[in-house]
């Protein structure tokens, strides 16, 4: 039997951190950093998402608004993103995704400063990061490597399999374990025999997008499992069936009507070393290394 691997205790910590950096950085020059999200529509889990980051944001002292708009057509999205790439008092911003379908996310992407591009998808920067240069790094990929090296595993020499190829996920992060000296594998939905090729990771990161998707023949005994995925999960017989082993999901359930879940099957955790839960394992530190990158985006321009 393994262990949950939750993320809590080391946000913790790294709030505290951050904190202090942010009192330091008032101190010296007169402000604290500042971070813009653009909102877009009514996406419940984007909505849910945007909040948490507000949130963070303001337990550590620094500035975060958020510029909502129910809807909003792309040569307006291209004018906002233009005034804030020349608003001095904006150190970071993001577009929280997914946009309407009638607007070109990539066009919009590769219209954010790079260097207010704390979301870390400007072309420019990921350029940077398959370099090896320093720049600021996706959110979710950057995140997952610093947990693991907070919880002190062993990286260099180890098996990764990496579930999802997106470029949001699934390609910066084989960078990134790359630069760790692991050897990287990557998965996606064409790929043959996927639960073999899965069973021989040391560690095995999933973003799939599919709940429950990894259940425990994926697995090798004793890996550490990363789940990268966030479902809400609505059907009661799905839920029943496959979360009966946790009580405290289907009492949730009960109460809201939808209950979330990853894209690892909570029965891995029986055959893994290490599986980080949903809620309170990867999401939050999605969330934190956004702070982190605007905290490093404000250092470099007042520097």
């Amino acid at each position: 039997m393994g262990e949950w691997l939750s993320s809590t205790a080391y946000i913790e910590k790294r709030k505290e951190e951050l904190k202090d950096k942010i009192d330091s950085l008032k101190k010296k020059y007169g402000r604290s950093p500042s971070l813009s999200v653009v909102l877009v529509g009514n996406n419940k889990a984007s909505i849910s998402y945007v909040k948490r980051k507000e949130k963070f944001a303001k337990e550590i002292g620094m500035k975060a608004e958020t510029l909502r708009f129910d809807n909003i057509n792309e040569k307006d999205l291209l004018s906002l993103v233009k005034k804030l790439n020349n608003d001095d008092g904006v150190d970071g911003f993001i577009i929280q995704l997914p946009l309407p379908e009638d607007i070109d996310v990539n066009k919009i992407i590769e219209s954010i400063s790079p260097a207010k591009d704390v979301d870390g998808f400007h072309p420019y920067n990921l350029g940077k990061l398959f370099r090896g240069e320093d720049a600021l790094f996706p959110c979710t990929p950057f995140g997952i490597v610093n947990f693991l090296k907070f919880n002190k595993f062993e990286l260099a020499g180890k098996n990764a399999v990496i579930i999802g190829r997106s470029n949001l996920v699934g390609k910066p992060l084989s960078i990134l374990l790359l630069k760790e000296n692991m050897t990287v594998t990557i998965t996606h939905s064409k790929t043959r025999n996927l639960s073999q090729k899965c069973s021989n990771a040391d560690f095995l990161f999933v973003a799939a997008g599919r709940p429950l998707m990894v259940t425990p023949e994926y697995v090798k005994q004793g890996a550490v499992v990363i789940d990268v995925g966030v479902n809400a999960l609505t059907d009661s017989n799905i839920v029943k069936n496959e979360l009966k082993t946790l009580p405290e999901k289907i009492k949730l359930f009960d109460k809201k009507g939808y209950v979330l879940v990853g894209d690892v099957h909570p029965e891995v955790v029986k055959k893994a070393s290490y599986l980080t839960p949903v809620p309170k394992g990867i999401g939050p530190i999605t969330v934190l290394t956004l702070i982190e990158n605007t905290i490093k985006a404000f250092e470099k321009r007042a520097g």
